[in-house]
């Protein structure tokens, strides 16, 4: 027998993409993907010379806990990028393989299933949330963003009984889909909430390095600047898929409070993710430059722009606080990424799918996530056949 709460997980948004465009016949042009979130954006030299030199560690066991130079990389590089006087890597650092492996078991690591458990978390939301809540055991709460609340959740609507059942909040700033980023008070007032209910405050930080002109705040940061260096009861995700444009390297961490990163490597030396070493020492050289991060960072400026110029007057685009979506309002969100697809073989990606029914509705209806994922000449194509669309 299988574990019966595998039957309450939802279809991957992937899976009813493909279902939503069944018997549909794109024109024969080329195919523009905006509907999925993966960079495409060419990897860094320094980064794949650095796994090519290194190769010969396929011969190599990597640990569960990295080496002790990634962890102490991964630290400085949060001390320069967040303003902390403070972050050991031996104890507040650890890497992962991805953070999409690490959100889910890390709930499975954090959950005490003998006691009322609460998962709370935004919606719309990244999907792993919600499946690694109901596979712990956990009830997700959802925290509906709508353009009422710019996107940012109604967290003070939440019953203080659902507080009390509460044993992790995810934030996902800036946020994915929306690109919407929570504000250092904000981050202080969940902190407290924190501190009151004994819960944990999981800030999943991913798309941190993808912005204009202004770095969204961190979580670890809002706990220097209240001279909370022991970051309790808080952890923060950061990935190099979308920062180094190497999602296939699968690399990431997690950092923050130390009595929550032991135990967890303890699961982790069980649940086997260690990164390879090769990964390793690329990662490293990832997390020690910048330069090419400024160049993404451009290149999704210039992306951002053209939409904005050409399409503005005739679609409800707005630039992101940070991120590389468009959230973008539209009658009916089904029915305009089945026309897209019909007449420009362009694909986005139904708000719908990304967010789930509360008795307030689902405040993914009514919008498409479009990701700026594709080269600018296949941007430039996407603008064309768009306008004519519309």
């Amino acid at each position: 027998m299988m574990n019966s709460d595998l039957q309450r997980l939802h279809p991957y948004p992937f899976e009813k993409l493909a279902a939503l465009f069944k018997g549909i016949q794109p024109p024969v042009i080329d195919p523009i993907l905006f509907s999925i979130g993966e960079p495409r954006h060419a990897a860094p030299e320094l980064v794949t010379q650095t796994l090519i030199n290194n190769l010969h560690h396929l011969s190599t066991y990597p640990s569960s806990k990295g080496l002790p130079q990634l962890r102490q990389s991964m630290a400085n590089w949060l001390m320069r990028r967040f303003q902390l006087p403070a972050l050991d890597a031996e104890t507040q650092v650890l890497p992962v393989s991805g953070t999409r492996e690490a959100l889910f078991s890390f709930v499975q690591a954090l959950i005490d299933r003998k006691k009322p458990a609460r998962v709370i978390m935004p919606n719309p939301f990244y999907q792993i949330y919600e499946g690694a809540a109901l596979l712990a055991g956990a009830e997700p709460y959802l925290v509906n963003c709508t353009a009422d609340n710019d996107y940012l959740g109604d967290w003070d609507a939440i019953p203080e009984s659902v507080w009390a059942e509460t044993q992790l909040v995810f934030v996902c700033t800036p946020g994915n889909p929306t690109g919407a980023v929570l504000s250092a008070e904000r981050l202080k007032w969940l902190m407290a909430k924190a501190d009151h209910f004994g819960f944990v405050l999981a800030s999943d930080e991913c798309y941190s390095e993808l912005y204009d002109q202004t770095p969204p705040v961190g979580l670890l940061e809002v706990c220097a600047q209240l001279g909370r260096l022991d970051y309790a009861r808080c952890v923060v995700f950061h990935s190099l898929s979308k920062r180094s444009n190497v999602p296939g390297l699968r690399s990431g961490f997690i950092a923050g409070d130390a009595t929550l990163l032991a135990p967890y490597l303890l699961y982790r030396t069980y649940h086997g993710a260690a990164m390879p070493v090769q990964n390793q020492l690329a990662s490293i050289a990832a997390w020690d430059d910048e330069t090419h991060v400024e160049h993404n960072r451009q290149l999704y400026r210039e992306k951002f722009n053209l939409f904005l110029s050409e399409l503005g007057g005739k679609l409800a685009l707005k630039q992101p606080d940070a991120g590389f979506y468009f959230w973008l309002p539209v009658d009916n969100d089904e029915q305009f990424a089945q026309r897209l697809y019909e007449k420009a073989n362009i694909t986005v990606l139904p708000g719908r799918y990304l967010s789930r029914d509360t008795a307030q509705g689902n405040p993914g209806i009514g919008h498409v996530r479009m990701a700026l994922v594709a080269s600018m000449a296949q941007c430039e194509q996407a603008v064309e056949r768009i306008r004519q669309l519309v």
